[in-house]
């Protein structure tokens, strides 16, 4: 396993510490803390269920049937930065596809496809010989005699059910998806229900100063801010502080 980063801040800067949350999400399982939806219907599995520290929210979202990695903080400065599409933080998925594409269809998957709310940016998109993960509970569902083939996929987009939808218009439907880095973070060593805490060190938010003679208040530090912090996203996900011991995520009723 990679050694830890520790990104020290600017010289001459006060620092501030973020915590930031790796998790590996669970298959059928909400990336929020509570089921609004679950009405008088059976209730699904959500965050709270695997993870109980206080005051923390997710960094964009995973769909209920994906799996993989889902960031947590407390900052919400570091949770605009991180889900907001302008920062176009790179997510890497390892998808398994119904069929074997060929060198067409991944070639379309590179230069972009158009769906119907749009083309899409260029990907970059890779064979994948059988990786490293666990059966999933319960099993993909694969059909007799048609043969399947794992891919790399990175986007910088975060439309909705993306990935999905861009395997499915190149003629391979997607039978299981999973998100194995958010820019520079990396779900290494966290099995489903698991997380991790790690620290991101990032300079001081911008303050606000007047001139002392009643001239209009003025805000300062913040290119500077804008600067490292995206630094910092792109190239050092942070200090790793904990390996924490979750419990096993439940398989929802009526899985099948």
């Amino acid at each position: 396993m990679a050694r830890p980063c520790h990104h020290a801040p600017l010289a001459g800067k006060l620092a501030l510490m973020s915590s930031i949350y790796l998790l590996h999400k669970p298959f059928r399982m909400l990336s929020q803390f509570t089921d609004r939806g679950a009405g008088d219907g059976e209730q699904r599995a959500t965050l709270a269920d695997i993870i109980k520290v206080p005051n923390i929210y997710p960094a964009g979202r995973l769909d209920y049937d994906s799996e993989g990695l889902l960031l947590l903080s407390d900052d919400g400065e570091l949770i605009h930065r991180i889900a907001h599409p302008q920062h176009k933080q790179p997510k890497t998925y390892w998808v398994q596809v119904e069929g074997d594409p060929d060198v067409t269809a991944l070639e379309a998957l590179r230069k972009g496809v158009t769906l119907n709310d749009g083309p899409t940016r260029p990907a970059k998109v890779r064979r994948l010989d059988a990786p490293p993960v666990g059966p999933r509970v319960p099993p993909v569902r694969e059909r007799r005699h048609i043969p399947t083939r794992w891919l790399e996929l990175t986007i910088s987009e975060g439309r909705n059910r993306q990935v999905r939808r861009m395997t499915a218009e190149v003629g391979y439907p997607t039978l299981r998806l999973i998100r194995v880095a958010i820019g520079a973070w990396r779900l290494d060593g966290l099995a489903p229900g698991e997380w991790r805490k790690e620290t991101l060190h990032a300079p001081a938010k911008p303050q606000r100063t007047t001139n002392g003679k009643g001239g209009k208040a003025k805000t300062t530090g913040g290119k500077n801010l804008n600067k490292q912090l995206n630094k910092n996203l792109h190239k050092n996900p942070g200090k790793r502080d904990t390996r924490a011991k979750s419990r096993k995520a439940k398989t929802p009723r009526g899985s099948r």
